[in-house]
Parts: structure tokens; C-alpha cells; sequence
């Protein structure tokens, strides 16, 4: 059985991994990214703001870390999505 290559994939486009982990690994034709927060690549602080604010924080981190792997929003297969609040739903979606 081949092994697959295993490519990390990091970008300053998006906060860097807070633990011992990639922001996204490549392995044959699929790319992993890691979970994603409303953190500021810049300054490495959460955005101010609320759910929206947060929301858009991640969604560009995300585009970060794909344009990093030469791939776009439209690439995306599945994501999983962790709220704090129920009732912040509608203005997240």
C-alpha cells in the first residue's frame, strides 16, 4: 500500500497554529485545515466585536489559509461550525 505525501501548509494570512498542530496539511488530492477563531493574523488578538465580526474573522482566516494551498472558498467540501449561543444562529448564518 502507497503512502501518501503529507504537505503542511502555513500562511501569515491567517493566526498561526496555538498548539502543536498545521494551520492545514495537503495529502493527496484533500486539504485538512484546522479549526479556524475570530483571531487577527496581524495582531494575534480577538476582533472586537460580535458574532458577525467573528464570523467574517474566521471566513477570511479560512480563505487565507486555502489561497495558501492555491484553493478558494468554492473548494470546500464540509466545515464544522462550534457556537457558544444558540440564539447568535441567524446573525451567524
Amino acid at each position: 500500500m502507497a503512502m501518501n505525501h503529507k504537505t503542511v501548509i502555513a500562511t501569515d494570512k491567517a493566526p498561526q497554529a496555538l498548539g502543536p498542530y498545521s494551520q492545514a496539511i495537503r495529502s493527496g488530492n484533500y486539504v485538512f485545515m484546522s479549526g479556524q477563531i475570530p483571531l487577527d493574523p496581524a495582531s494575534g488578538q480577538v476582533v472586537e466585536g460580535g458574532i458577525v465580526e467573528q464570523t467574517e474573522r474566521v471566513i477570511e482566516n479560512m480563505k487565507g489559509v486555502l489561497a495558501a494551498a492555491h484553493l478558494d472558498l468554492g473548494n470546500v467540501v464540509k466545515t464544522t461550525v462550534f457556537l457558544k449561543d444558540m440564539g447568535d444562529f441567524q446573525k451567524f448564518n
